[in-house]
C-alpha cells in the first residue's frame, strides 16, 4: 500500500458484459480517482452502472478494459489472496440489502469483522458495545437483526462496516429503504468518517438529496460519466 497515492484510482476503465446475461449495466471508459478524506458520490438512475463502477473500485471485478487501482496497486497485478486481504481488513462495505448474518446478533455481527485481524484490534465485547453506542444501537446488541427496524439495521451495517477501520468504505444505494430522517442520518455519519476520519467514502444513490453532503459527484447515465461537481456546500 502506498500512502500518498489516491485510495481508489479508475484509468480509463470500461467493463461490459455479455448482451445474454442479467447482469448490472456495465461502464464504459471511466476515470476518477478518490482519496482520503473525502466522500464521493456517484449519482445516477436505476441500470446507469453505479453498482458496476463500485464492483471496479473494490476490487471485486477486473476492468474488460482500461486499469483499476487500489491503494497505489493495479488489481491486475495482485494475487486474488492479497485482494482479499485488502477488502477483509482495509475496506468497509455498506449494502443496500444489509447482508447482516441473521443467526448472529447485532453485536456478534460486528465482533466477527474485528476478529478477521487478531493483531491489529482487540475483540473485547467492550470495545464493540463502543462501536455500537456510536450509532445508537447498543441496547440492541443482544438482538437478532430480525428484530430491527431498517433504520436500525442500516445503523449496524455501516457500524460493521467501520469495524475493521477501513481506509475505504464503499456504500451501494445506504438510504434507499429508509425514512427521510434515517438517510440523513446515515449520509452525515457516512460524511464525517470522511470529514473528521480521514477515511475515503464512495457512495453510489440515486437520492439527488445526498448532493449537498458530498465532496464531489460524478455522474453516471447509461454507464458513463456526463458530468462531475465539487464541491457542495454543507
Amino acid at each position: 500500500m502506498n500512502p500518498s497515492a489516491p485510495t481508489v484510482r479508475l484509468n480509463h476503465a470500461s467493463k461490459h458484459y455479455q448482451p445474454q446475461r442479467d447482469r448490472s449495466a456495465g461502464v464504459h471508459d471511466i476515470t476518477f480517482e478518490a482519496r482520503r478524506g473525502e466522500m464521493v458520490l456517484i449519482l445516477g438512475p436505476s441500470g446507469s452502472g453505479k453498482t458496476t463502477l463500485l464492483t471496479l473500485a473494490a476490487g471485486l471485478t477486473e476492468p474488460t478494459s482500461g486499469s483499476v487501482e487500489l491503494f497505489g496497486d493495479d488489481i491486475r497485478n495482485l494475487p486474488e489472496a492479497e485482494l482479499q486481504g485488502l477488502r477483509a481488513l482495509h475496506m468497509g462495505f455498506v449494502f443496500q440489502t444489509f447482508r447482516l448474518i441473521e443467526a448472529l446478533t447485532v453485536e456478534e455481527n460486528v465482533a466477527l469483522v474485528r476478529r478477521l485481524d487478531r493483531n491489529r484490534y482487540s475483540t473485547s465485547g467492550e470495545n464493540v458495545v463502543e462501536l455500537l453506542e456510536r450509532f445508537g444501537i447498543a441496547h440492541l446488541r443482544k438482538e437478532f437483526p430480525r428484530s430491527l427496524s431498517q433504520g436500525e439495521k442500516q445503523r449496524l451495517a455501516i457500524a460493521r462496516a467501520l469495524a475493521n477501520d477501513p481506509d475505504l468504505i464503499i456504500a451501494d444505494e445506504p438510504t434507499a429503504s429508509l425514512s427521510t430522517d434515517d438517510s440523513v442520518e446515515v449520509i452525515q455519519t457516512l460524511h464525517n468518517a470522511a470529514d473528521s476520519q480521514g477515511r475515503c467514502v464512495l457512495v453510489a444513490t440515486h437520492d439527488l438529496r445526498l448532493k449537498e453532503y458530498a465532496d464531489r459527484v460524478i455522474m453516471l447515465c447509461d454507464g458513463r460519466v456526463v458530468g462531475q461537481a465539487e464541491p457542495f456546500c454543507r
